[in-house]
């Protein structure tokens, strides 16, 4: 195997996206024969700016495009000649993306124009539908179509991408880095959201968060049904941290400022959040990373979805799929209130390495490493107990 050090870039523009990757960029650049460049889109501003600062990143190319009121189209016509003419400078060996983000499938299209090959970190996540996540689940679709190395978090991810033709020989599971992640900072978080959340209730907390674009028709509705279950059970305290989207806004305020134990809170930085969910007896949410996140902290999990791209969770109990019906939603809910709510025992989304194994993967795609193993579903306990 080669000793030479070889160029390896990782692009991210979202919070989710930092969060998701810290643990590889921290794992890429614990490698002696790796350098690294962080690149940033700023798809999320803000965001993704304190993200950065809770993982101790700093990006080495900010590319900034964010721009108020900004539309997916416009933002991905600036996205890919801003990348292309980055990695033409760059010139990376490598380049790693992650997930299913616009910043995700234009850095892999740019890429792919430079001919710079691409690793996907969870590759394979899938509803088969267009329109649920959207536009997520066309970004991580076309970008899987052109990517060098396919990083499935699942067995069940690798295998979508084995019947969409993709060859086993470039592809590893590696679980999921948001595990990683959790378990990296949770610490940290219980301490410090102890401050955040004191003057919430501390105990039978429900974690709300809703801001889907699939569920903006449906909302009030939604927020209504969560009404009525805060009014059914006074002893449980609903902590909503409301999106900025003046559409949800506009929708939730008015049906639940009014409900005593309902708390509408403006949105949590990460570390916040997390303490927040590592206290609730149960999540109730329209987000793809909590459901993640949710059962690696031991906390059961409700998604307002009508499909979900992360199976796994409900196949061990530990996520339970209401869609977006507020009647669904009554009548999955109500029996978990009525009766003691029973947490998740095992994690099937990864076990804490998933950062080590997407950095070794891309070592041995480069050649200077040995092809990780797969890493396969145990039964192993939740972070939270």
């Amino acid at each position: 195997m080669s000793t030479t050090k070889k160029h390896v870039c990782v692009a991210i523009g979202t919070r989710p996206e930092a969060v998701k990757m810290a643990p590889v960029i921290h794992a890429l650049r614990h490698r002696d024969d790796l350098n690294v460049t962080l690149l940033t889109t700023g798809q999320h501003r803000e965001q993704l700016d304190a993200m950065l600062q809770v993982f101790n990143l700093v990006p080495d190319v900010d590319l900034g495009l964010m721009q108020p009121g900004q539309g997916l189209a416009e933002l991905f016509g600036r996205m890919v000649p801003a990348v292309a003419h980055q990695l033409r400078e760059l010139r990376p060996d490598y380049l790693l993306v992650h997930g299913d983000t616009l910043t995700t499938f234009a850095v892999t299209l740019a890429a792919f124009f430079e001919d710079i090959p691409v690793a996907h970190v969870e590759a394979g996540l899938r509803t088969y539908n267009l329109r649920e996540p959207f536009p997520e689940e066309a970004s991580r679709r076309m970008c899987d179509a052109i990517t060098d190395l396919d990083l499935p978090p699942t067995g069940w991810a690798k295998q979508n991408l084995l019947r969409e033709g993709k060859p086993e020989s470039t592809m590893v599971v590696t679980g999921n880095t948001v595990v990683d992640a959790v378990q990296q900072v949770l610490g940290r978080a219980k301490e410090a959201s102890a401050k955040t959340l004191a003057h919430l209730p501390t105990t039978a907390r429900i974690t709300l968060t809703m801001h889907r674009r699939e569920n903006l028709p449906v909302m009030r509705e939604l927020a209504e049904a969560v009404a009525t279950l805060s009014r059914e059970f006074p002893a449980f305290h609903v902590v909503y941290p409301v999106h900025l989207n003046p559409v949800v806004q506009n929708a939730v305020r008015p049906v639940l400022e009014s409900v005593p134990n309902v708390y509408l809170e403006q949105p949590y930085d990460y570390i916040s959040m997390l303490g927040l969910m590592s206290s609730s007896e149960l999540i109730i949410t329209d987000s793809g990373g909590i459901q993640e996140e949710g059962t690696a902290l031991g906390v059961p999990v409700v998604v307002l979805r009508n499909v979900t791209e992360r199976p796994e969770g409900i196949e061990v109990g530990a996520l339970k799929l209401a869609g977006n019906d507020p009647e669904k939603l009554l009548e999955l809910v109500r029996p978990l209130l009525q009766k003691a709510i029973v947490r998740p025992t095992v994690n099937p989304y990864g076990d804490g390495q998933a950062g080590e194994r997407v950095a070794q993967a891309v070592a041995w795609r480069l050649g200077l490493a040995d092809k990780p193993a797969d890493w396969l579903f145990e039964p192993v306990a939740a972070t939270n107990g």
